[in-house]
């Protein structure tokens, strides 16, 4: 092994080969997955519909580097909509056994097929009817010939240098979890709002999160008739502290002030009404539009508050654009 190298310093006359070995992998790894799509059919059917008909979770099991591609399939199984459990096989044979019920499916991993570790667990799943589908290179292999369905990895090398560390095989496997995640979300009619309720954090929780979730509800809303003065609607707008103020009219908003409204009405501020200095028609949103959609408005529009209204033009909501910011939207 090179020093420089491990020193973090790559020579000069290294540089391309290195930037040949990543490509020849990626090369070698996206071929594999193609010729994976060539094979598509009645195997990867079937256990679509196993899949579908299970009452209770996916079992997701395998070891080593099959193991860890497992536990992530595992996770996009439960966050898509599939009830789904990364199970460890050597953890099933010390008792896990029992989280396996009758109404699950086991999904078993292994590129050869004759991983030892997997044998309790794939025989509780035969002792005991448990469908059982099996993710391996090898058809005629311990586990491809016990599972009532197989689907098969492509006959293609491992991408590292010595052909023996899971490299294209994990990439494969990985590929069918998604592709297997993604095809039940379609069958099921899996939505934005169901995906957000499995992701209520962080990022994901962020961008799919609904206005309703971060809007001022109706009872605390800033709102005046057209006719009042804007003596009385300042007092209002002051009061409630957002910076706007509704106008209604037979329960529809049909305006909107703000600062920037009160600066251009401001010689015949004291005698005007609410309406004759309101802006007619103001932007709204709806209460189960994406939050970020607000943000979109407020930022293109260059305002900082958006009125909620119904399908009859009522407010029932405020979003604020700090709000949103806050709350991580963007």
């Amino acid at each position: 092994m090179n020093n420089a190298v491990v020193a973090g310093e790559i020579l000069a006359e290294q540089k391309d080969a290195a930037l040949a070995q990543m490509a020849r992998v990626l090369k070698t790894e996206s071929e594999a997955l193609a010729l994976m799509e060539a094979t598509l059919g009645a195997p990867h059917l079937k256990a679509i519909e196993i899949l579908l008909a299970a009452q209770g979770r996916v079992i997701v099991t395998g070891v080593g580097k099959s193991g860890h591609i497992g536990r992530k399939i595992a996770a996009t199984l439960a966050s898509t909509g599939t009830p789904a459990q990364f199970v460890h096989p050597t953890e099933a044979s010390h008792g896990d056994l029992g989280m396996v019920t009758s109404h699950d499916v086991v999904l078993a991993i292994s590129n050869s097929g004759e991983t030892t570790e997997l044998a309790d667990i794939v025989t509780y799943s035969r002792r005991f009817d448990i469908p059982l589908i099996a993710i391996t290179r090898r058809a005629h292999s311990t586990l491809g010939q016990a599972a009532d369905v197989t689907l098969l990895l492509p006959e293609a090398p491992e991408a590292c240098l010595i052909g023996v560390a899971p490299t294209t095989s994990t990439t494969a496997t990985l590929a069918m979890g998604d592709a297997l995640a993604v095809a039940l979300m379609h069958l099921r009619g899996f939505e934005r709002s169901d995906f957000q309720i499995f992701h209520p954090g962080g990022k994901l929780g962020a961008q799919l999160m609904k206005v309703a979730a971060l809007m001022i509800p109706a009872a605390d809303l800033p709102l005046v008739a057209p006719g009042l003065s804007m003596r009385e609607g300042l007092i209002t707008m002051t009061a409630k502290g957002f910076g706007v103020l509704g106008v209604t009219e037979g329960g529809r908003l049909t305006g909107i002030i703000t600062d920037g409204d009160l600066r251009r009405h401001l010689d015949e501020l004291m005698e005007s009404t609410a309406g004759t200095v309101a802006t007619a028609n103001p932007k709204t949103i709806r209460a189960d539009a994406l939050a970020s959609e607000a943000l979109k408005i407020m930022n293109t529009a260059k305002i900082s508050a958006l009125f909620v209204t119904d399908a009859e033009g009522a407010p029932v909501g405020l979003i604020r654009i700090h709000d949103c910011l806050r709350a991580g939207v963007a």
